[in-house]
C-alpha cells in the first residue's frame, strides 16, 4: 500500500467530475445565498383605509435582472411590486427586491442565461412570496398570497417573442447591395 507523499497528484477515480489534474470540469449551478436587498411598504391612506369596504384592485408586477458579480457568481434580482387600490385611494404599495447570489461553473452560455432568468427566479420566488405576504399582513391587511409562477414557461415565451421580432426585423430590412 502506497501512502501519498507531498507532491503526489491524487485523482479521485470514483468521481467522474474530477479530471486528470483534479479539476472539476462538470457543469454546476446553485444558490450561494439569498436576501432582501430592498423592501418598501407604504400605507398612504391609513387610518381611513381600514374603514373602506370596497374590494381593492390588485396590481402585481414581476421583473427579473441578473448582474455578474465575479467570474462564477451572479446576483439575480426578483423585483416584485404590488399595489392595492380602490376608488377611494391606495391601500398599500409594496416594493421588494429579493436577490440571490448564484454560483455557476462550466455552463454553456445558453444554459447560463436559462438558469439566471428561469431557474433562479423559480428558486427565489417562494421566499419573495412569503416576504410580500408578511409585508401586507404587517401593514394591517390580509396576507397577499401571490399565485405560483411558471418561470420556465415565461422564459420560453420571451425567447419565442424575441425570435419572432428578429425574423420580422430581418424581413423588413432591405438587402444590402447596389441595384
Amino acid at each position: 500500500m502506497h501512502m501519498a507523499d507531498e507532491g503526489d497528484v491524487l485523482t479521485d477515480l470514483n468521481n467522474p467530475a474530477a479530471g486528470a489534474n483534479g479539476a472539476d470540469n462538470q457543469p454546476s449551478a446553485g444558490v450561494i445565498s439569498q436576501y432582501i436587498k430592498d423592501l418598501s411598504v407604504e400605507n398612504p391612506s391609513a387610518p381611513q383605509c381600514y374603514q373602506w369596504n370596497e374590494q381593492p384592485q390588485l396590481d402585481v408586477q414581476v421583473n427579473i435582472a441578473a448582474d455578474k458579480i465575479a467570474e462564477d457568481v451572479h446576483e439575480v434580482t426578483l423585483k416584485v411590486t404590488c399595489s392595492a387600490k380602490t376608488s377611494q385611494g391606495t391601500l398599500y404599495l409594496i416594493d421588494l427586491d429579493y436577490c440571490g447570489l448564484m454560483g455557476m461553473r462550466n455552463l454553456p452560455d445558453e444554459q447560463t442565461h436559462a438558469f439566471l432568468f428561469a431557474e433562479a427566479p423559480r428558486i427565489l420566488f417562494p421566499f419573495a412570496r412569503r416576504v410580500i405576504a408578511d409585508a401586507s399582513r404587517d401593514a394591517g391587511f390580509p396576507p397577499l398570497m401571490l399565485d405560483p409562477m411558471d418561470f420556465g414557461a415565461l422564459y420560453q415565451q420571451q425567447l419565442a417573442a424575441r425570435a419572432q421580432e428578429q425574423q420580422q426585423g430581418a424581413a423588413a430590412t432591405p438587402p444590402a447591395g447596389e441595384a
